[in-house]
Protein backbone atom coordinates (compact mmCIF):
# COMPACT_ATOMS: atom_id res chain seq x y z
CA UNK A 1 0.00 0.00 0.00
CA UNK A 2 1.51 3.83 -0.57
CA UNK A 3 -0.29 6.74 -0.21
CA UNK A 4 -2.51 8.65 -2.67
CA UNK A 5 -1.88 12.24 -3.28
CA UNK A 6 -2.98 15.23 -1.03
CA UNK A 7 -4.10 14.19 2.14
CA UNK A 8 -5.92 11.44 1.31
CA UNK A 9 -6.19 7.91 3.02
CA UNK A 10 -3.68 5.37 2.30
CA UNK A 11 -4.67 3.34 -1.70
CA UNK A 12 -3.65 0.32 -2.80
CA UNK A 13 -1.16 0.85 -5.60
CA UNK A 14 -1.21 -1.45 -8.82
CA UNK A 15 1.27 -1.11 -11.53
CA UNK A 16 0.56 -4.20 -13.73
CA UNK A 17 -1.91 -6.16 -15.51
CA UNK A 18 -0.57 -9.04 -13.19
CA UNK A 19 -0.77 -6.74 -10.04
CA UNK A 20 -4.29 -6.06 -10.92
CA UNK A 21 -5.23 -9.76 -11.70
CA UNK A 22 -3.80 -10.96 -8.57
CA UNK A 23 -5.82 -8.69 -6.67
CA UNK A 24 -9.18 -10.52 -6.89
CA UNK A 25 -10.99 -10.43 -3.57
CA UNK A 26 -8.54 -7.96 -2.20
CA UNK A 27 -10.27 -5.29 0.11
CA UNK A 28 -9.25 -1.97 -0.87
CA UNK A 29 -9.96 -0.24 2.48
CA UNK A 30 -12.00 3.09 3.08
CA UNK A 31 -11.78 6.22 2.63
CA UNK A 32 -12.32 9.42 5.01
CA UNK A 33 -15.73 10.29 6.35
CA UNK A 34 -17.49 13.29 4.20
CA UNK A 35 -20.93 15.25 5.34
CA UNK A 36 -24.01 15.25 2.82
CA UNK A 37 -25.08 18.53 3.45
CA UNK A 38 -28.54 19.79 1.90
CA UNK A 39 -25.80 22.53 -0.46
CA UNK A 40 -24.46 19.43 -1.98
CA UNK A 41 -28.17 17.90 -2.60
CA UNK A 42 -29.27 21.32 -3.81
CA UNK A 43 -26.55 20.98 -6.36
CA UNK A 44 -27.25 18.22 -7.74
CA UNK A 45 -31.13 18.91 -7.54
CA UNK A 46 -30.50 21.89 -9.84
CA UNK A 47 -27.94 20.14 -11.97
CA UNK A 48 -29.98 16.77 -13.11
CA UNK A 49 -33.72 18.76 -13.17
CA UNK A 50 -34.61 16.54 -9.92
CA UNK A 51 -36.02 18.95 -7.79
CA UNK A 52 -38.30 16.64 -5.96
CA UNK A 53 -39.46 18.13 -2.25
CA UNK A 54 -37.56 14.69 -0.30
CA UNK A 55 -34.64 16.34 -1.61
CA UNK A 56 -35.14 19.95 -1.79
CA UNK A 57 -37.80 20.90 0.97
CA UNK A 58 -36.38 19.97 4.32
CA UNK A 59 -39.59 21.78 5.97
CA UNK A 60 -41.66 19.15 4.21
CA UNK A 61 -39.29 16.68 4.35
CA UNK A 62 -39.26 16.45 8.07
CA UNK A 63 -43.08 15.17 8.13
CA UNK A 64 -42.06 13.06 5.22
CA UNK A 65 -41.51 8.96 5.02
CA UNK A 66 -37.62 9.51 5.79
CA UNK A 67 -38.13 12.42 8.82
CA UNK A 68 -35.77 14.93 6.47
CA UNK A 69 -34.17 15.20 2.93
CA UNK A 70 -32.44 12.89 1.85
CA UNK A 71 -30.16 12.50 -1.06
CA UNK A 72 -30.74 11.42 -4.30
CA UNK A 73 -29.49 7.69 -4.84
CA UNK A 74 -28.05 8.92 -8.04
CA UNK A 75 -26.18 11.58 -6.48
CA UNK A 76 -24.69 8.67 -4.21
CA UNK A 77 -23.67 6.98 -6.73
CA UNK A 78 -21.97 9.71 -8.68
CA UNK A 79 -19.92 9.80 -5.33
CA UNK A 80 -17.99 6.39 -6.21
CA UNK A 81 -16.23 8.58 -9.04
CA UNK A 82 -15.16 10.44 -5.75
CA UNK A 83 -14.24 7.55 -3.57
CA UNK A 84 -12.67 5.08 -6.26
CA UNK A 85 -9.13 7.08 -6.67
CA UNK A 86 -9.25 7.22 -3.04
CA UNK A 87 -8.92 3.74 -2.55
CA UNK A 88 -7.07 2.86 -6.01
CA UNK A 89 -4.30 4.17 -7.80
CA UNK A 90 -2.45 3.11 -10.73
CA UNK A 91 0.86 3.54 -11.93
CA UNK A 92 2.44 2.89 -14.92
CA UNK A 93 -0.89 2.98 -16.41
CA UNK A 94 -1.25 4.83 -20.43
CA UNK A 95 -4.78 5.08 -20.33
CA UNK A 96 -7.74 4.31 -18.23
CA UNK A 97 -11.57 4.08 -19.16
CA UNK A 98 -14.93 4.20 -17.06
CA UNK A 99 -16.42 0.60 -18.76
CA UNK A 100 -19.81 0.82 -16.73
CA UNK A 101 -20.94 -0.24 -13.70
CA UNK A 102 -23.15 -3.26 -12.58
CA UNK A 103 -25.54 -4.10 -9.82
CA UNK A 104 -26.09 -0.87 -8.35
CA UNK A 105 -28.20 -0.87 -5.64
CA UNK A 106 -29.48 1.75 -3.10
CA UNK A 107 -30.09 -0.25 0.18
CA UNK A 108 -30.66 2.94 2.49
CA UNK A 109 -31.50 6.48 2.14
CA UNK A 110 -28.29 9.02 2.51
CA UNK A 111 -30.27 11.60 5.29
CA UNK A 112 -28.81 15.25 4.92
CA UNK A 113 -25.88 16.04 7.32
CA UNK A 114 -25.22 12.62 7.59
CA UNK A 115 -21.56 11.33 7.15
CA UNK A 116 -20.53 8.90 4.33
CA UNK A 117 -17.86 7.12 3.17
CA UNK A 118 -16.43 4.84 0.33
CA UNK A 119 -15.13 1.27 0.81
CA UNK A 120 -14.05 -0.84 -1.58
CA UNK A 121 -13.13 -4.76 -3.51
CA UNK A 122 -11.52 -5.80 -6.57
CA UNK A 123 -14.47 -7.97 -7.33
CA UNK A 124 -13.41 -9.45 -11.06
CA UNK A 125 -10.63 -8.91 -12.98
CA UNK A 126 -9.61 -9.94 -17.01
CA UNK A 127 -6.96 -9.13 -19.17
CA UNK A 128 -7.60 -7.92 -22.27
CA UNK A 129 -4.79 -8.25 -24.88
CA UNK A 130 -0.81 -8.32 -23.63
CA UNK A 131 -1.14 -4.92 -21.85
CA UNK A 132 -4.79 -4.25 -20.33
CA UNK A 133 -7.35 -5.56 -18.05
CA UNK A 134 -10.81 -5.09 -17.12
CA UNK A 135 -11.17 -4.43 -13.93
CA UNK A 136 -14.78 -5.08 -11.53
CA UNK A 137 -14.27 -2.67 -8.12
CA UNK A 138 -16.93 -2.95 -5.68
CA UNK A 139 -18.07 0.45 -4.19
CA UNK A 140 -19.91 0.26 -0.73
CA UNK A 141 -20.87 3.72 0.14
CA UNK A 142 -21.28 3.44 3.74
CA UNK A 143 -23.72 5.69 6.15
CA UNK A 144 -22.19 6.65 9.85
CA UNK A 145 -24.60 5.00 12.26
CA UNK A 146 -26.50 2.72 9.89
CA UNK A 147 -26.37 -0.96 9.67
CA UNK A 148 -27.16 -0.51 5.60
CA UNK A 149 -25.15 1.15 2.80
CA UNK A 150 -26.77 3.78 0.92
CA UNK A 151 -25.12 2.42 -2.15
CA UNK A 152 -23.12 -0.51 -3.38
CA UNK A 153 -21.97 -0.70 -7.12
CA UNK A 154 -19.65 -2.43 -9.25
CA UNK A 155 -17.79 -0.33 -11.40
CA UNK A 156 -16.05 -1.33 -14.30
CA UNK A 157 -12.63 -0.19 -15.67
CA UNK A 158 -10.43 -0.73 -18.68
CA UNK A 159 -6.81 -0.19 -17.83
CA UNK A 160 -3.75 0.18 -20.08
CA UNK A 161 -0.16 -0.50 -18.86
Amino acid sequence: MSATTSGAPAGVVFDSVAAVLAAVGQPLGETSWMPITQARIQQFADATGDQQWIHVDPERARSGPFGACVAHGYLTLSLANLFLPQLVRYEGLRMGVNYGCDKVRFPAPVRVDSNIRGSGEVVAASAIGDDGVQVTVRITVQVQGQDKPGCVVDTISRLYF
